[in-house]
């Protein structure tokens, strides 16, 4: 990737880059940060697409299965959510106790969080993520390797941190992320080292620094209290956008009730980002006290308020359990599930109509502890999705909903 990545908050986009994948060039590239991988992230996490449709795409136009690398990087995200399915509100804290280092409660340092800390793959990451609200995967594993082994930080802390700077931050992604690099997801820690830039990010080397050391060194300092610190010397940093619990420029629109009177309301939340076809009024929403929790940057929130206010008919800003009146006066309220705390329980007292949305998967029994275990598990229940299905009739067309037009 050689020019900073954009996200334009549209479905065209997601199914154009959806459809000009090269899964076999993927599968030789991804692992490098310049490597060909889709961008699809942010268009998955808010629901502008859906990992079943690229599934479903990537089967039947390329003949791809499980045993694949693209689909299998997909069904990670299926994996995840199925912990969180599963666990709730678990995922935030250790699943087990992490093997190398005591419980760590540090904050995140201002030389990370301003990327001034010398090292430059974890300085130009910071940047990069600041710029763009994307990182390459291997970035974000060195980055959490580096807060957490290296600089001793609380990963909770730092997961959140992340969280809402990345446009396609998922929770249950990215903290049970955090967790496999802590150990405590995983049945080791992971570690980075100098070699493991070389291979993978040449461009951001980091010879002569604290990463630069011998692996059992490294492995020392992770198994130690003491953070390292910044790299010696003066490093000049950037400032770190502030994270908003609200929409910024955003207020709550007055008395839109009665519109609504006898209509089929579809309530539209930042993960389900597509107007539902028999939706007679689409309204969005945003619940506030989930984002005092969990509070977003501002090209974040553009992201998601430029779509939501394209798709929808208005948008509320509040408690969501203060709608009570709108579920009284429309003849249906609906909208798609989420696991999401606080959304979640104010569609439940609201009364809401779950919409129907199509898995990727199917769900095993019980997840399991681990990815490897969970794609065994669908070996068993679904071994058709690990056979090619090139030979059959090749479904393809991807639809926009209307929204905008048509996908090649």
């Amino acid at each position: 990737m050689d020019s900073p990545p954009s996200f334009p908050p549209s479905r065209f986009t997601a199914l154009r880059r959806l459809a000009g994948a090269k899964p076999a060039l993927y599968a030789r590239t991804r692992n490098q940060v310049n490597g060909a991988v889709t961008l699809l992230g942010p268009y998955f996490t808010h629901g502008l697409i859906t990992l079943y449709e690229a599934f479903e795409y990537l089967r039947f136009r390329h003949g791809l299965t499980l045993r694949d690398k693209l689909p299998a990087e997909l069904a990670w995200r299926s994996f995840f959510h199925e912990i969180w399915q599963e666990h709730g509100n678990r995922i935030f804290e250790p699943m087990h106790e992490a093997p190398l280092t005591a419980r760590h409660l540090r904050a995140l340092p201002a030389d990370i969080r301003v990327g001034a800390t010398g090292v430059r793959v974890i300085d130009a990451s910071i940047r990069q993520l600041y710029e763009t609200g994307y990182l390459h995967n291997h970035q974000r594993l060195w980055l959490a390797s580096y807060c957490i082994h290296y600089r001793k930080v609380d990963w909770r802390l730092a997961a959140g941190w992340l969280y809402g700077h990345l446009l396609d931050g998922d929770l249950a992604s990215n903290f049970l992320s955090w967790q496999w690099v802590a150990g405590c997801f995983s049945s080791k820690p992971y570690l980075f080292d100098a070699e493991n830039v070389v291979r993978f990010a040449p461009g951001l080397a980091s010879a002569g620094t604290w990463i630069d050391r011998p692996r059992a060194e490294l492995e020392a300092i992770a198994r130690g209290r003491d953070d390292i610190g910044p790299e010696p010397g003066l490093h000049r940093g950037v400032s770190e956008p502030p994270l908003l619990t609200r929409p910024p420029g955003h207020t709550r629109p007055r008395d839109f009730m009665p519109l609504f009177s006898g209509r089929r309301v579809t309530l539209v939340h930042p993960w389900s980002l597509t107007r539902p076809r028999d939706a007679s009024i689409a309204i969005g929403v945003i619940h506030l006290p989930f984002h005092t929790q969990h509070p977003w940057s501002r090209q974040r929130w553009d992201f998601v308020m430029s779509r939501m206010e394209e798709i929808c008919d208005a948008v509320w800003i509040g408690d969501l359990r203060r709608l009570g009146e709108l579920a009284v006066r429309c003849e249906r309220l609906a909208a798609r599930p989420t696991l999401s705390d606080g959304y979640r329980e104010a569609f439940a007292a609201l009364g809401t109509t779950p919409l129907a949305v199509t898995p990727m998967l199917p769900r095993p029994p019980r997840p399991g502890r681990s990815f490897s275990a969970y794609m065994k598990q669908l070996r068993r229940i679904a071994p058709q999705l690990f056979e090619s299905v090139a030979s059959a009739p090749r479904r393809t067309k991807l639809q926009h909903h209307g929204d905008e037009h048509n996908a090649p």
